[in-house]
Formats: structure tokens, C-alpha cells, sequence
């Protein structure tokens, strides 16, 4: 294993050894790592926090250029260490190194992606209204807003991904990137793999010389540290992505403080697929592969894995469950990432197997090992899924759902009923979409993402992407964690009225120094504003 402390980083110092330490857990072999880590202490948490509040006096001034040579330069100094990274997130996961590889290489193009959003700088969303002091009958004052950063953001890393949802993940890189130091609390799957990355971020604040308390990160294998943070009376937000338990755990408490804080947490989507007649006479075997594939993706351990199958019950459904049936029989075992991900897998799956509504089950043949886990198919009718909510939950691993209905109302009543999804999935044809306009409509109202003749895993970092939407999927659906409007989140808007033109940001001065887009008396323009003709006094 990488020479590795196995101490939370607080600014530029460590913390101190612990006596005693936990170890992460190799899932190819069972056998603890030999690197033990030491839980932050309570003392540590309130340093971390206190210096994140004094480091963002300056850096949540810093110019959007700054920020962007500071998410550029960690990009660089994770490239630089990926044979390593990758060894030893491969060591304390056990995902394929090609998946790893791919995750660097996102993780690296989400932190320059956020550069070039701080670079550019229009993400601000300047808005000036100009003074109109012969208005009556009172004159209007010269009115000026922009998004400014929140203050400290706690960031909590996920298990499933080591690297893209984590250290220096999605989260971070937004939060950074706003003007916002970031805490974050390492996941304790992968601490090493932490650390690693925790090292090069720390060393980018000191060679892009910003004020310590920029990053901290932060060890433990329970819950006190994360809750600690999200209690501290200095913290402003947290980013989250995990269980809906732990979630809402989480989330109660950032509601609950004398300050409430905004918590934006991903906890729990089962990605809804719904099959129309036209694509379920016209492709049915193609669909059946690619929903197999795509449930089996990562060992089923993606918050996009379609959960639940709809389709029109008949002799096609017939022949589509048969085939999944056999392509699930086939399926290899699985090896999920950490025990309890496996025990809440096998405990899921138990249950729903008792439950009265299941009708048939199918199974991949029982894993040899106790590292691993057999691929289940799930089946039942529409009116029994209606009147049995224990159907709807996720269950994090390879599985899934299929529910033929036996009419357009049934189906449209399914969809009503809903929770909220991160995506839902439609395959049609062109006649298709004609008929359930309506069903598009309700699944607006019920998921982040609608994808059409396509599967749900796989989410790319762009501008238009969301990968967010209405609870339990997240905890706010008006935000998103992937793509560059994830930046908003961190960022509040704040109004300078009557407020002389040298002592406003660059963002909102007259002559537009930036060339940023701005938004001038209701018009968007990269254009300086006129120079002011009588001076505001409020």
C-alpha cells in the first residue's frame, strides 16, 4: 500500500495518531488493509471548521481566474499520482482498474470543467438595474445583484465512487470553485484512496498560496464527525451522496440547528423504466439486453440502476420476462463494496422475497463465496405494485423490478403514484410518444433526468446535465450534483443598492472589467454600463 499517514488532514497540518484506528477492508480477499486510521477528534473538528471560516475571508474573495489555476493545479497533481491512485482504490474496492481509470479521468474533468465555470465567470449572474433619479414620483436607486459564496461546505464522501463523488469529486469542485472552503468527511470504504487525493489538494493550496483553512479532511468510521460538522454553528451547507437513512439523518440535523443550514444530499432513486407497446413489439429483445446490462452495471451499485420495469402485460411481456429471466440465470456473481452494502443487499432481498405481492422471483445460482451476491429478478402485476408500497424502495445491488399493467390508465396511474427519481426511462417509438404525452408530463413532475430509448447509468459532466430531483432522490430538487449548474448550489444572491462604483466587485462595475455576461436593465450583454450621470446617496 502507498506510504499513507492514516490522520485527517486539518489545513496543512495532521491530525495526531489515535490509539485506536480502523482499517479499510479489501472486498477480493476479505482482509483488512494494513494502514489504520485515526478517528478525528472532536478538537479536530472544531479546528478544521475554524480555520474554514477564516480562510474564506480571503479566498471567498479570490478573483475566478485564482480559483481556476487552484481546481486546474489539483487536476494536474491527481494525474500525476494515478498509477498509485488507482492501485489502491483497486485494492480497498476491488472495482475493475479500467473502471478506476475512467473515474480519474472524470474526476479530473469535472475539476477543470469548474475551472473554466470560475474562469469565465458569468456564472455570478450579474444584474444591474440603473438609478433613474427624475422618476416619479420617487426616483429609483441604482440597484446591483450577484451570487456570492455561502461560507465552509462539509462534503461527505460515497462509497460507490472513490473518486468522481468524493475527495475531489463533484461536490468539492463546485463548492471550490464558488468561493467556498471545503471539510470533507472521508468515506470509510476507501480512506487511503482519501488520503491520497486529500495529499495532492492540500499541496494546491500551498502552491497556489491560499490561506490553509481552504481543505481539511477528515477520518472516521461512525457517524460523530459527520455529525459534528453539520452541527457546528460555522458550517453554511453540505453536500452529500449515500443512503437515504444516513441522508435524512443528516439532513434533520442541518434543519434542526438554531441556524438551518442548506444540505443537498443524493440518497435514493430506483429509476423507473417504462416500455410502450410500439419499442415492446418493434425491439423487445434489444431492450431486454440493454436493461440487463444496464441493472448489472457496477454490481447494480449506481444510484441511476433501473429498479423497476413497466411494460403491457401480453404475450411480448411474456417473451421479455422470460429472456431477462435467462440472461439473470446466467448473470455472474457480484461483489458489492463493503460488507454492510452486502448484508443491507441480502436483508433487501429476503424481504421482498416474502413480500405476498412478489409473484416470481428469479436468481442467478448462489454465490459460492460470502464476498458475493447472485443477480434476483423481481416480478409482479400492476394492481399488486399499487397497493403494496414495500414495492418502491431501492434495493443497491443487482436487481430489479418487472411490473406488466394491463392498461394505458393502469400505467399513467403508476406513474402518479410515484416518489421522486433521480431519472425515468421511456422506450417508444414516434407513435408511442403521441399517445403517453401525458405519462412525459407526470414524469416531469417526478424525476431530474427523462431519458428516451436509452438506460439510466451513465451520467456525463456537462452543462445541461441534472442528476438531482424531487425527494427521497434528493433532499432539494431544484439542484443538481453533476454538471456546471451544481455550482449554484453554494452560492446565495446578494444586492449592492446605491453603492459607488469602486468599491462594488468587479462583477457588477460599470465598465465591466470581466467581459463577463451581465444582465443590464433587463437585457443580457457583455457590454459596459454608461457611465453614471448624478451619484447615488441611497
Amino acid at each position: 500500500m502507498a506510504n499513507l499517514t492514516g490522520r485527517s488532514i486539518i489545513g496543512f497540518q495532521e491530525g495526531v495518531e489515535a490509539s485506536e484506528r480502523f482499517y479499510a477492508t479489501n472486498p477480493a480477499t476479505g482482509q483488512p488493509l494494513q494502514t489504520g486510521f485515526s478517528p478525528a477528534t472532536a478538537d479536530q473538528v472544531e479546528r478544521a471548521v475554524q480555520i474554514a471560516s477564516e480562510a474564506f475571508a480571503v479566498y471567498g474573495r479570490t478573483s475566478g481566474k485564482q480559483r481556476g489555476a487552484f481546481l486546474r493545479t489539483i487536476a494536474a497533481k491527481i494525474e500525476s499520482l494515478a498509477d498509485e491512485l488507482i492501485g489502491l482504490a483497486h485494492q480497498e474496492t476491488a472495482l475493475p482498474k479500467p473502471r478506476l481509470q475512467a473515474e480519474t479521468v472524470r474526476t479530473c474533468l469535472q475539476l477543470r470543467l469548474f475551472a473554466e465555470i470560475a474562469e469565465e465567470g458569468s456564472w455570478v449572474g450579474a444584474r444591474i438595474d440603473r438609478a433613474e433619479p427624475a422618476r416619479k414620483p420617487t426616483p429609483k436607486p441604482d440597484i446591483r445583484s450577484m451570487l456570492r459564496p455561502l461560507g465552509p461546505v462539509a462534503v461527505f464522501g460515497a462509497s460507490n465512487f472513490p473518486l468522481a463523488f468524493s475527495v475531489a469529486g463533484g461536490d468539492t469542485a463546485s463548492a471550490l470553485a464558488a468561493g467556498n472552503p471545503v471539510i470533507v468527511k472521508a468515506h470509510p470504504a476507501h480512506p487511503g484512496t482519501s488520503e491520497l487525493v486529500g495529499r495532492a489538494i492540500r499541496a494546491s493550496v500551498e502552491d497556489c498560496a491560499l490561506p490553509q483553512g481552504v481543505f481539511s479532511l477528515l477520518f472516521d468510521s461512525g457517524t460523530q464527525v459527520g455529525s459534528g460538522l453539520v452541527t457546528h454553528p460555522l458550517l453554511k451547507a453540505v453536500g452529500f451522496t449515500g443512503s437515504r437513512n444516513a441522508g435524512r439523518a443528516l439532513m434533520d440535523l442541518a434543519a434542526s440547528r438554531p441556524e438551518p443550514i442548506p444540505f443537498f444530499g443524493e440518497m435514493s432513486s430506483t429509476n423507473p423504466v417504462f416500455v410502450l407497446p410500439g419499442a415492446l413489439r418493434e425491439r423487445a429483445e434489444s431492450i431486454v439486453t440493454g436493461l440487463h446490462t444496464s441493472f448489472m452495471l457496477g454490481a447494480g451499485q449506481f444510484c441511476t440502476k433501473p429498479g423497476m420495469v413497466f411494460l403491457p402485460q401480453g404475450s411480448e411481456a411474456r417473451a421479455f420476462s422470460q429472456k431477462l429471466r435467462e440472461l439473470v440465470v446466467a448473470s455472474p456473481n457480484c461483489r458489492l463494496l463493503t460488507p454492510g452494502i452486502r448484508s443491507s443487499y441480502r436483508s433487501a432481498v429476503s424481504a421482498r422475497k416474502g413480500h405476498s405481492a412478489v409473484q416470481s422471483v428469479t436468481e442467478a445460482p448462489d454465490a459460492e463465496s460470502e464476498l458475493l451476491v447472485g443477480a434476483v429478478l423481481f416480478e409482479t402485476d400492476a394492481a399488486s405494485f399499487l397497493s403494496n408500497s414495500g414495492l418502491v424502495g431501492e434495493i443497491f445491488g443487482p436487481t430489479t423490478l418487472l411490473v406488466p399493467h394491463s392498461s394505458r390508465h393502469e400505467l399513467l396511474q403508476i406513474a402518479r403514484t410515484l416518489e421522486g427519481h433521480l431519472t425515468a426511462t421511456i422506450h417508444g417509438t414516434e407513435q408511442d410518444l403521441r399517445d403517453y404525452t401525458d405519462l412525459i408530463a407526470i414524469l416531469e413532475n417526478k424525476v431530474g433526468r427523462l431519458v428516451f430509448n436509452g438506460f439510466p447509468t451513465g451520467v456525463e459532466v456537462t452543462h445541461a446535465m441534472v442528476h438531482g430531483g424531487p425527494y427521497p432522490a434528493t433532499s432539494d430538487g431544484r439542484s443538481t450534483s453533476v454538471g456546471s449548474q451544481a455550482i449554484f448550489r453554494f452560492a446565495r444572491p446578494v444586492c449592492y443598492q446605491g453603492f459607488p462604483d469602486n468599491v462594488l466587485p468587479q462583477e457588477l462595475k460599470d465598465a465591466n472589467p470581466l467581459g463577463i455576461w451581465r444582465m443590464l436593465d433587463g437585457h443580457m450583454t457583455r457590454e459596459p454600463n454608461a457611465p453614471r450621470l448624478v451619484s447615488q446617496n441611497g
